[in-house]
């Protein structure tokens, strides 16, 4: 879960920041970081809460052994909510850290508010995790939600490039 905004940040921070000057008035891998940070909760969660809850639901059967306790399905799905936003809020943190280390962060009093920000980021893409695993009906069909979903919420989302340098009708359908 870190190699990849790691490498994604020496590859295209260092390999391409020289090459790209003053972007919005930071360094390119200034730019980079906190887009990482959060890109990175976004995969946490949306894998956590598709591929790993259909394990646990289809292979494992954790959760039929769950229901023959006293708990229930509202249970269930809270908790992976819960573990989702814990998971994305602590990866959100140790990345935003180990980026700070590297004085990539203003204000290292920030890193307080970083496993809050990232939980609240995790959340969302939890449920569109959640929201997948409720339709599928094999474990391949998860590529289709990621390639044509995931993938270019990542690649579009602003992390590599400003927006406002996106053609209009293309900038708003990444916004949106």
């Amino acid at each position: 879960t870190l190699a990849d905004p790691g490498m994604i940040m020496v590859s295209l921070g260092l390999g391409l920041g020289p090459f790209i000057q003053n972007l919005n008035g930071m360094s390119y891998v200034a730019f980079l970081a906190p887009g990482l940070a959060a890109a990175t909760a976004l995969f946490t969660s949306f894998f956590e809460s598709s591929y790993g809850f259909y394990v646990r639901m289809t292979f494992e059967n954790i959760f039929k052994a769950m229901l023959t306790t006293p708990i229930g399905v509202r249970e269930v799905i809270f908790g992976e909510y819960l573990w989702v936003s814990i998971k994305g809020g602590l990866m959100f943190a140790v990345l935003s850290a180990g980026f700070a280390c590297f004085g990539l962060m203003k204000n290292p009093l920030y890193l307080l508010l970083m496993p809050i920000v990232g939980a609240l980021v995790a959340l969302p893409c939890g449920a569109l995790g959640l929201l997948a695993t409720s339709y599928v009906r094999n474990i391949n069909q998860f590529q289709t939600v990621y390639a044509f979903f995931i993938s270019p919420l990542f690649y579009f989302s602003g992390i590599f490039f400003p927006l406002k340098q996106m053609p209009p009708g293309l900038r708003q359908v990444a916004e949106f």
